[in-house]
């Protein structure tokens, strides 16, 4: 074989990197022009950010607020029941909202794939807003009997239908927005917005706790938390009917394919994507179930399983679960960049690791008496918790094509968080009252864990790669500059590699 010169910045190129970039050299025939690179401007890349991410923290506020206040609207609208089967009552009308956002993903994920991420996004957000808005007006079982919990059905499941468009959406939106060097950070700043939400939400029913008295609590106390969102709402929908539409998906629209991937969604995306990206789809399914598991452990049934399994205090559960939001608040963009540099799979990989041994011991520690080592059982949660979210909007949306990828992303996203996250509470706490176990909840971490870590052998690493579709992105002319000059280099290399005599090979 002939020995060849490798420039430095060719060998520098992660190995994933370099891989996408001769493939694209390849069909192309040549180096990269300046028409072939997409510089992102930061204003722009700044709105898109903030107007997603705030639709994420707007249905985590609401998110919170219902993991919080679980017990009191059990007895709200299921009083004649005993306090275990109001929990539960309170729970199955939770998880009710996770059976529709299957069917949220395949009615928004086709329209936005067809009519543009921005539009879809725009339509979740007045959705959501008015579905968490309703429930503060819905009166209680005492004044119209059984239509009250039916209402409150209804529009948990209006909040399910949106909702069901509105993550993969939004992972979509500022993926798509990306510079491809930095996508695991910025796409940290989305759940950056949840956690906030959450902590907010979280926050707000723990100070009204503390103001108000359990009659107060009852009778409206409960109500403001949800009737606040209705401004937020119009703040959101007010933002992302600003934004420009994704990068991606306009140059989508100037290539002849578009015609065609309209005439595919209209008629039968569910059976391409099912087709054509089987396994990516299977990946993304186990990501999502990794993440969520843990999730909705921490979010949605850690207050609970406090005050109702371990008997403590509501303000001592509320402000140990809130503490934990905010690490994760704290942790998550700095583990987003770290998913740059050091790939997306090693951030997957070790947090899984983690969770399988430290799950049994986190709970441990949270049963055990005063503040500081459930403090620490909560932190340890909360850690693994942001290992799994901050490379997660990177992550996801990497695995698709331009075409379809919002509808594969509602898709895989909605049925895996339907089916193995929003039942994560109603499931663990029925377990606890099965067995009189209460370490059952780190089993079931443990177990999510396993099945993460077998995922991510099989997951593409994706960190600094183009997305499927979309032309390479980056932040600056200087950096279109030494891409297109990489791109050179490289085609350098393959042109030796194509002339090169068999027998010198």
């Amino acid at each position: 074989m002939v020995a060849r010169h490798v420039p430095q910045a060719v060998a520098e190129l992660p190995r994933q990197v370099r891989d996408e970039l001769e493939h694209r050299l390849r069909r192309k025939g040549r180096p990269f022009a300046k028409e072939d690179v997409q510089v992102v401007e930061e204003p722009m890349l700044k709105r898109a950010v903030t107007a997603s991410a705030l639709g994420n923290c707007m249905e985590w506020f609401d998110f919170g607020v219902y993991s919080y206040l679980a017990a009191t609207i059990g007895k709200v609208f299921y009083p004649g029941a005993s306090d275990a089967a109001q929990l539960l009552a309170s729970f199955a009308t939770f998880a009710a909202a996770f059976v529709v956002r299957p069917l949220g993903g395949l009615f928004f994920g086709p329209l936005g794939d067809k009519l543009g991420r921005q539009k879809v996004l725009a339509a979740t957000m007045i959705l959501m807003a008015f579905g968490t808005f309703l429930i503060g007006f819905i009166p209680s079982y005492a004044t119209i009997g059984i239509a009250a919990p039916i209402l409150l059905l209804v529009a948990r499941m209006l909040q399910g239908f949106s909702t069901g468009g509105e993550y993969g959406g939004a992972t979509t939106f500022i993926a798509e927005f990306s510079p491809d060097r930095r996508r695991g950070f910025l796409g940290s700043w989305l759940d950056f917005g949840t956690f906030v939400g959450y902590a907010l939400g979280s926050a707000l029913v723990t100070v009204l706790n503390m103001a108000l008295t359990d009659s107060q609590m009852l009778t409206w106390g409960w109500r403001v938390p949800f009737l606040i969102a209705g401004p937020l709402g119009l703040i959101g929908l007010y933002m992302r009917l600003k934004l420009e539409e994704s990068p991606a998906f306009q140059q989508q629209l100037d290539e002849h394919e578009q015609a065609v991937a309209e005439r595919e969604a209209e008629r039968h995306e569910f059976r391409t994507i099912l087709r054509r990206h089987r396994e990516p789809l299977l990946v993304c399914i186990g990501l999502v179930l990794l993440y969520n598991v843990t999730n909705y452990m921490v979010t949605g049934y850690l207050p609970t399983y406090q005050t109702e399994v371990l008997g403590r205090a509501a303000t001592t559960s509320d402000a140990l679960v809130l503490i934990g939001m905010v690490w994760v608040v704290v942790l998550i963009t700095f583990i987003g960049r770290l998913s740059d540099h050091v790939g997306r799979r090693p951030v997957y990989r070790w947090a899984a690791i983690g969770q399988i041994v430290l799950a049994v011991p986190a709970f441990t520690l949270i049963r055990s008496d005063g503040w500081v080592l459930p403090g620490l059982g909560v932190l340890i949660l909360a850690t693994l918790l942001a290992g799994f979210a901050a490379p997660s909007a990177a992550t996801l949306p990497a695995l698709f094509p331009t075409s379809v990828r919002y509808a594969a992303m509602g898709i895989g996203f909605n049925f895996s968080v339907a089916a193995f996250g929003g039942t994560t509470p109603l499931a663990t706490e029925g377990l606890v009252g099965l067995t009189h176990n209460d370490l059952v909840p780190g089993g079931y971490l443990i177990v999510s864990g396993l099945i993460g870590l077998l995922v991510v052998r099989f997951m593409p690493e994706t960190a600094g790669v183009p997305l499927h579709g979309s032309q390479p992105m980056v932040s600056t002319e200087q950096e279109a500059d030494e891409l297109i000059s990489t791109s050179r280099d490289l085609r350098k290399l393959q042109a030796q590699r194509e002339t090169e005599p068999v027998s010198r090979r």
